[in-house]
C-alpha cells in the first residue's frame, strides 16, 4: 500500500482511514438520545460558520504544524488565508464545514455514508492520492463491545476494551500497585514501582488488536486478573529498573497520537465518557476542501516494519475493515453501585502513562496559563540512581474527569476538572 514510503502512513491522502466518528455519535444518539438531532449539532454548525477565536494552544499547534498547513490548500485557506498563519486571538470560520454540518443535522449520519457528502469527501481525497471508496463508506458499521469491568481498590472500574489498549493497561497497572500498602506508593520509590507497574502493562499491551481480527481475550484475561499482576509485583526490584526484555516486551510500541475527551454527568447522573482522534495535529494535515473536513491519519497506528519498528506487532498488522490499536482509556468508576468517578485524558501514548519503553518523559514546562509544571530534581535524581532513562517534555497527558462526593443527598456533590495545560476549563448548570 506505501510501496516502501512509510512517511505516507503519517501525511497526506493515503494515511486517512474510514472515519467514524460522525457514526458513533450518530448511533449513540439513536439509542440513547432525548434532544433533536438537528438541536445537537446545530451548535458546531454555528461555530464553524461565524467562527471562533483561535486560543494560545490551538495557536501553538499551529506553529508546530505550519509547513503542512501550508503545503495544503484546504488548510491553507482556513489556517493562513493570506499566506501567513493567522494569529492567537484572531477569528477563524470554515464555511464549507458548517455547509456540512447543516446538512449532517437535517439527514443525519446518512448524509455522509451514503449521500452527498461522502461522494464528495471520496472525490476530494482520490484527486489527492488516497484510495477510500463510497464503498468504504458505505460498509461501516458502529461495534458495540461489552466493557472491562474490573474490581480495584474498592472500586468498580468500567473502562474500553480493545483494539482501545489504555483501560487494560491501567487496569493491570492499577492491580500491580494494589498488592503495595498506600504508604508504599508515596515518594520516589512510589514514582519507582507505579513506573515498573506501567513497563509491565505497556509490554503487554502490544498483544492486544481488533478483536475481529485476532484473539485477545487470554491476554485481556491476564491483564485483568489480580493474580496475574500479583505475580508481576513479585519481579519489581525496587532498587533499579531493567530493558524492555525483562517486561516480556516482544513487539515496539505504536506512538499514537493526539486526541480529544470529554467527561459528563447529568443531573440524573448518568455518564459519558468520551475520547475521540483524528491521531496527530491536524490528523493526515489534509482538508477536503468541497466539505471543510479535517482528515484523520489513523493508518499511522497500525503497527508495519519501519526505520525505529524492528518488531511490529502482528495482532496490530493492516487488513480491510479492521480497526488499529488505540491507547484510548474512557473509565467510569463506581463505588457502592453509585457513581465516584468519571475520567479520560487525551495524549495518544501518554493517556495511560507518560512512558516509552524504556524513556521516562517527565514535564518542566509552562503552560499558557503561566504554570510551572516540573517533576522534582529530588525525584529525578532517585529515579536516574535506579537506572531510569529521563527525558523532559511538555504538556503530553491532559486529562478530565469528574468526582462525585459522597454525602446524605440522593444525588451527592459534583467536583468537575478540566486539566488547564490545553487551555480547558469545566462547565456545569
Amino acid at each position: 500500500m506505501y510501496a516502501g514510503n512509510l512517511s505516507k502512513m503519517n501525511a497526506g491522502a493515503l494515511a486517512i482511514a474510514v472515519p467514524g466518528q460522525l457514526a458513533g455519535l450518530y448511533t449513540a444518539w439513536k439509542q440513547y438520545g432525548r434532544l433533536p438531532w438537528k438541536r445537537l449539532v446545530s451548535p458546531a454548525e454555528n461555530l464553524a460558520r461565524k467562527g471562533f477565536k483561535i486560543s494560545p494552544y490551538l495557536f501553538r499547534q499551529m506553529r508546530i504544524t505550519e509547513s503542512y498547513i501550508k503545503a495544503d490548500k484546504g488548510l491553507r485557506e482556513i489556517y493562513a488565508p493570506r499566506g501567513n498563519l493567522l494569529q492567537s486571538g484572531q477569528t477563524i470560520s470554515n464555511k464549507n464545514l458548517a455547509n456540512t454540518l447543516s446538512e449532517i443535522s437535517k439527514y443525519g449520519m446518512d448524509a455522509f455514508y451514503n449521500g452527498s457528502i461522502g461522494r464528495n469527501l471520496v472525490t476530494d481525497i482520490r484527486k489527492a492520492g488516497g484510495i477510500v471508496t463510497m464503498e468504504d463508506l458505505q460498509s461501516y458499521r458502529v461495534k458495540f463491545r461489552e466493557p472491562i469491568v474490573a474490581n480495584v481498590f474498592g472500586f468498580k472500574v468500567f473502562t474500553v476494551p480493545p483494539p482501545a489498549s489504555g483501560g487494560a493497561v491501567l487496569i493491570l497497572m492499577l492491580n500491580i500497585l494494589a498488592q503495595y500498602s498506600r504508604s508504599g506508593l508515596s515518594g520516589s520509590l512510589g514514582v519507582h514501582r507505579i513506573i515498573e507497574a506501567l513497563k509491565h502493562a505497556l509490554a503487554m499491551r502490544m498483544n492486544l488488536g481488533d478483536p475481529d481480527f485476532v484473539d485477545v481475550w487470554k491476554v485481556l484475561s491476564s491483564m485483568i486478573s489480580p493474580s496475574f499482576a500479583a505475580r508481576l509485583k513479585n519481579s519489581i526490584n525496587d532498587n533499579k529498573t531493567f530493558d524492555s526484555d525483562y517486561y516480556g516486551s516482544k513487539w515496539d510500541q505504536v506512538h499514537d497520537h493526539g486526541t480529544t475527551n470529554l467527561c459528563i454527568v447529568d443531573r440524573e447522573r448518568n455518564v459519558v465518557a468520551m475520547t475521540t482522534s483524528i491521531n496527530t495535529f491536524f490528523g493526515s494535515k489534509f482538508l477536503s476542501p468541497s466539505t471543510g473536513i479535517v482528515l484523520n491519519n489513523q493508518m499511522n497506528d497500525f503497527s508495519i516494519p519501519t526505520a525505529t519498528v524492528s518488531r511490529p506487532a502482528p495482532a496490530n498488522f493492516i487488513h480491510p475493515s479492521k480497526r488499529p490499536l488505540s491507547t484510548m482509556a474512557p473509565t467510569i468508576i463506581l463505588k457502592g453501585g453509585r457513581l465516584r468517578a468519571v475520567i479520560g485524558s487525551s495524549g495518544g501514548m501518554a493517556i495511560p502513562d507518560a512512558l516509552y519503553p524504556n524513556v521516562l518523559y517527565y514535564e518542566n514546562f509552562k503552560s499558557i496559563f503561566g504554570d510551572q509544571y516540573e517533576a522534582s530534581a529530588q525525584t529525578r535524581a532517585a529515579l536516574q540512581k535506579k537506572g531510569h532513562t529521563l527525558r523532559s517534555t511538555y504538556d503530553w497527558t491532559i486529562c478530565t474527569f469528574i468526582v462525585r462526593e459522597f454525602d446524605n443527598s440522593s444525588s451527592g456533590k459534583l467536583v468537575a476538572v478540566s486539566d488547564p495545560r490545553k487551555g480547558g476549563f469545566p462547565s456545569g448548570y
